[in-house]
């Protein structure tokens, strides 16, 4: 038969070409036995899967220069497919209960569609918000196992890469395994992700933990493990009740240039507080549609952080009625009010420092005013704390945080959010 080259995995029973000589599966699917994966070592391909020897599949081997050697090397070929039943995956499609997603407040009703929002809300909210909803910033599939190795298959049907955001914050997924960051995948150009990790050598229980992209949305096919792996619910959080933030495209996380680089996620593990990322990029108006959606979760905490895209007088005029909404639902649930912070452009643009020191002075006579009626429960976080004029290097374009930024944002609310959780 014709033998095309082609280099990398075979899931699909396709050719791989190794050092010149190539081997040809001719069926990955073996009499109901799941498709195996094809391993490129020391110039031989290793089936990673447990094969009874009446079920090995045959392989074809041209007639090159090489073949000779190859008919020679077929029964030590024969040992090795045998021998790779130690790393034989087994796929789970997505979703399964043993892939628990947090951060998502409405997945439950929804599944499998990875959005912040759910369908019955579309006709409430603008059309902004929707299409963003889409976007599973702060999504994360959570469990525990005691895999070598950890894959996922998923596609990204909107590809594309904004100017000052990497694609693997944009559209990718990060692993962390133990609370430490392992590695990161994105789409390729027609938007299919693909990715297999080794995150240890010895199948011992470890924490995992994949961020879903910041600003595109995604379908998750499938997780695949090691054959045979236990895999358990992950470590409940210190915080169980999710930490909701509401906001702008800062909030929504760009740009990070990763998906687990928000300040949320940061904070999530320093803290170990689940939370909800609301953050709709230039759509965080504090429309009152959005605190009718956000009372219908269980929140621990509230942080409003939509400065940055309503005008001064937009802002003054949705901010109190967006607390009071959200006050009347939870009278004791802490809500935070994050002020602007530092925009370079202060520095030679009079009009722009006034609009922001006004917004400043808005949020801190608000909290004020609300503290001075009875309500204990709500304080203001000042944004300066955040981001700073000494740390505008923290910004990729003088308005987005950088992983920098983030990391300032992080480090400025970390205190507050703490005290409001009852954290020490």
């Amino acid at each position: 038969m014709p033998v095309e080259p082609y280099q990398g995995f075979a899931d699909d029973g396709t050719l791989t070409t190794l050092y010149g000589v190539a081997l040809v599966l001719e069926n990955s699917t073996l009499d109901g036995i799941a498709p195996v994966r094809l391993v490129p070592a020391f110039g031989c391909c290793l089936i990673t899967m447990s094969i009874p020897h009446s079920k090995i599949p045959r392989f074809v081997v041209p007639s090159w220069p090489a073949a000779s050697f190859f008919r020679a090397f077929y029964s030590g070929v024969t040992c090795l497919l045998l021998a790779g039943a130690a790393w034989a995956e087994e796929r789970i499609p997505f979703p399964d209960p043993r892939l628990p997603v947090s951060g998502l407040g409405w997945f439950a009703e929804d599944r499998p569609r990875l959005s912040r929002l759910p369908v019955r809300l579309k006709a409430t909210v603008n059309a902004g918000v929707w299409s963003l909803a889409q976007q599973p910033s702060g999504g994360r599939i959570r469990f525990r196992t005691n895999s070598r190795t950890i894959g996922l298959t998923a596609e990204n049907p909107a590809f594309s890469n904004m100017h000052h955001m990497t694609s693997v914050g944009e559209n990718g997924f990060d692993l962390y395994v133990d609370g430490q960051y392992r590695a990161s995948t994105w789409p390729d150009a027609q938007g299919k992700i693909r990715a297999h990790w080794t995150v240890g050598k010895t199948p011992v229980m470890r924490e995992v933990e994949l961020y879903l992209p910041l600003y595109k949305a995604v379908t998750l096919h499938e997780v695949t493990l090691d054959t045979g792996a236990q895999v358990e619910t992950p470590t409940p959080y210190r915080v169980a009740k999710p930490v909701v933030y509401y906001g702008s495209s800062i909030t929504q996380g760009g740009c990070a240039s990763n998906s687990g680089g928000s300040y949320q996620a940061i904070l999530e593990r320093r803290l170990g507080a689940d939370f909800i990322n609301l953050g709709f990029s230039g759509s965080g108006m504090g429309e009152i549609e959005l605190a009718q959606a956000i009372s219908e979760l269980d929140p621990s905490c509230l942080v409003l952080d939509f400065w940055a895209n309503p005008s001064l007088e937009l802002y003054q005029r949705n901010l109190p009625p967006f607390v009071a909404r959200l006050r009347e639902k939870f009278p004791r649930v802490p809500i935070l009010i994050v002020s602007p912070f530092y925009f370079p452009g202060e520095a030679s643009n009079p009009e722009l420092a006034e609009q922001q020191r006004q917004k400043r002075l808005f949020a801190s006579s608000l909290v004020k005013q609300r503290r001075a009626a009875g309500d204990r429960h709500i304080a203001l976080v000042d944004g300066l704390t955040l981001l700073n004029a000494a740390q505008a290097d923290g910004l990729v374009d003088g308005v987005h945080p950088n992983s920098l930024g983030f990391f300032h944002c992080a480090n400025g609310l970390e205190k507050p959010l703490r005290r409001a959780l009852g954290l020490r």
